[in-house]
């Protein structure tokens, strides 16, 4: 998937064109994971439409609730959505990174390498 530590770095046109790639897989597991909070709290929670974005939107950034579940079933859901909240935003953010992440660390064992040659 990424280059291997003895292969070159990446030219920037190809790592730009990674990352929107990233960018783009890490925004369809937000969408996903805003989409279900948000069918979930308007169909358990009783909330209408841009209540229920915003708490799921709230849940999944680490913010909080906004509105008070009445329901049992919607204060199940509001429970079982933040535990998965809390894991989708992390695999959002490591996604997203990833490529960002790699690159450095390649170009840091590449100035290693370097430096141990001479």
């Amino acid at each position: 998937m990424f280059e291997h530590h003895e292969e070159p770095l990446q030219p920037p046109k190809a790592f730009v064109a990674r990352q929107i790639k990233y960018l783009a897989f890490a925004l369809m597991i937000l969408l996903c994971s805003i989409g279900i909070g948000t069918f979930g709290y308007h169909t358990l929670g009783n909330l209408k439409w841009i209540d229920a974005f915003l708490n799921a939107s709230m849940i999944l950034t680490g913010m909080g609730p906004v509105d008070r579940m009445e329901t049992d079933r919607g204060k199940m859901f509001s429970a079982i959505y933040a535990l998965f909240s809390g894991v989708a935003f992390l695999t959002f953010v490591g996604v997203l990174f990833a490529p960002l992440y790699h690159r450095f660390l390649h170009k840091f064992h590449l100035d290693i390498d370097d430096k141990s040659e001479d």
